[in-house]
């Protein structure tokens, strides 16, 4: 059993056209103040053992292009105010009905750090996951005070330094919502930024968090790993996501320490 992703890049155009041949910018090709968008496909089963395909990305790429990209291109028309996260179900459904290998889930990004997944075969009501990323600078020292000073230099080497040091964090936060039958989700992305600006961006935001923050003071016990971060975070965000609509519930957080370096909480079972 393998699971086969593909990135579909395409343009809903003011004018409705549909030229274009550069498939890694997106078929069709960008006119006008036209939307960009990404759907990206993830297929599972077994590969053919002749031809050593799951399914010919071709067929994934021509699913999308004449099965979804018509439903988002009659909402941005008629429905411009339609959510999202409503009409991803629907997509999805879409692009199985043009392929014969089984849909495992599709991803919509529709901008550069906003994305919403839905799985398949879909549950009821349907369910969405928004990831949404924020960005935030903060300095930290790692330093267990139950450790000696020279057991806390070997352990963290310049991490260590006594005055900190500095990164500029991403946190995604990925948020599980239902999909009302009035075509709604549970909670908006406006919602999902003002949440999260109050529960982490405000408090944590250009502080020094052994200094500044009561959850990693000096003396706490606390090291500001990127591990602990992730699950401060959670901790913190996942009851007010909860209190935020009916059926909503933060599903991971992820933290980027640098761009080689994240920490995901609570992990995806899936992964290990």
């Amino acid at each position: 059993m393998v699971r086969l992703r593909r990135t579909v890049r395409f343009a809903i155009n003011p004018d409705g056209s549909a030229g274009g041949s550069n498939g890694d910018g997106g078929v069709p090709a960008i006119s006008g103040l036209a939307r960009a968008y990404e759907l990206d496909v993830a297929c599972i089963g077994v590969p053919n053992p002749e031809s050593g395909y799951l399914v010919n990305i071709k067929a994934i790429d021509r699913a999308v292009r004449e099965n979804a990209l018509p439903v988002i291109a009659r909402a941005c028309r008629e429905r411009p105010e339609s959510d999202p996260a409503a009409l991803l179900p629907e997509l999805a459904r879409a692009i199985q009905h043009g392929l014969d290998v089984a849909v495992a889930s599709v991803r919509w990004k529709l901008t550069r750090t906003l994305s919403m997944e839905t799985d398949m075969p879909a549950t009821e009501p349907p369910r969405v996951l928004i990831r949404q990323r924020f960005d935030l600078a903060c300095a930290h020292r790692l330093h267990n005070p139950a450790l000696s000073d020279e057991a806390n230099r070997a352990l963290y080497g310049k991490c260590n330094n006594r005055n900190g040091h500095g990164h500029n964090y991403r946190v995604e936060p990925a948020v599980s919502i239902e999909v009302s039958p009035e075509g709604r989700g549970g909670l908006s992305v406006l919602e999902l930024e003002e949440i999260v600006e109050r529960e982490i961006v405000d408090p944590f935001d250009h502080t020094h968090l052994n200094e500044d923050t009561e959850e990693f003071a000096t003396g706490s016990g606390l090291v500001p790993s990127v591990e602990n971060i992730a699950r401060v975070f959670y901790e913190r965000l996942a009851p007010a996501i909860e209190g935020a609509g009916p059926g909503a519930r933060l599903a991971s957080i992820t933290v980027w320490e640098t761009d080689r370096t994240s920490c995901t909480y609570p992990a995806d079972p899936s992964d290990s």
